[in-house]
């Protein structure tokens, strides 16, 4: 088997600048997979249509690698990166060499965004989605640990959707901070990108800014497309009730996981 680490919506994303591209500091999560096995049928999983696996192998110069099977342990539309995980991870079984930016720009290629899920540190660029491109290099994060889940409809990504709010004066705090490892700066940064966004584009009711209040976290993250939301907190600092009261809310598949600080 294997298996490709999704991520968990976005520290950031937005356009830079009204005319400027869609950007992204994705936020990993190692909890969160798709994987891949060889089968001696085809076997149904619905997560990659057959034409676009076909598009990317093609790309890349790589030979069908025969039958196979997929599995992802997050929903689709949930804004955890099972499209992208779904192609490199068919990639892998092909037998791809190619570097993170090859595959990156061949997932453009084949869907028209991508995200940074084929690099090490994905968390450490900002990421131009629709371009395969890296717009800055970014510090380490300190060590947090997010507890979120999926609430509201899923809602899988349209390539050509750019009505982002603008991140643009968000990008040079963010870098000074995760310079310092100020946590609070860093979450209080999420909590504004994903405050702008859901703004711009919904859902209206969510939950996730007032559990953030109530359960004393340092900020909240969400999928700028997609479903999942999250609690940031300090190492340590999560409350003993945080899963109950996000299930308690409407939250569905409930994680915590420890991102930065070299997790």
């Amino acid at each position: 088997m294997i298996r490709v680490q999704g991520h968990f919506g976005e520290f950031l994303q937005g356009r830079l600048g009204p005319e400027g591209p869609v950007v992204l500091v994705t936020l990993p999560c190692p909890l969160l997979t798709v994987g891949i096995r060889r089968t001696e049928t085809m076997e149904p999983h619905g997560l990659l249509p057959q034409a676009r696996g076909r598009a990317l192998l093609k790309t890349l110069g790589l030979a069908d690698p025969g039958p196979f099977t997929l599995s992802a342990n997050m929903p689709r539309g949930g804004g955890a990166g099972v499209s992208t995980a779904a192609l490199v991870a068919l990639a892998r079984l092909a037998g791809s060499r190619h570097d993170a930016m090859e595959l990156a720009s061949a997932c453009v290629g084949v869907e028209g965004a991508s995200d940074p899920l084929m690099f090490e540190r994905p968390e450490r660029m900002l990421w131009a989605s629709r371009r395969a491109e890296v717009i800055r290099d970014l510090p380490a994060l300190p060590a947090m640990v997010v507890v979120g889940g999926f609430f509201g409809p899923n809602r899988r990504t349209n390539a050509a959707d750019e009505n982002f709010a603008d991140i643009t004066d968000l990008i040079d705090p963010w870098e000074a901070a995760a310079h310092a490892g100020d946590m609070p700066a860093l979450a209080a940064l999420t909590s504004e990108s994903a405050r702008r966004n859901r703004t711009l584009r919904g859902p209206g009711e969510d939950p996730t800014p007032d559990l953030c209040r109530a359960l004393g976290a340092l900020g909240h993250t969400a999928a700028h497309t997609g479903s999942a939301r999250g609690l940031i907190f300090a190492p340590g600092q999560v409350p003993q009730d945080a899963t109950a009261r996000l299930h308690a809310a409407g939250f569905r598949r409930v994680v915590t996981f420890r991102t930065g600080g070299g997790a």
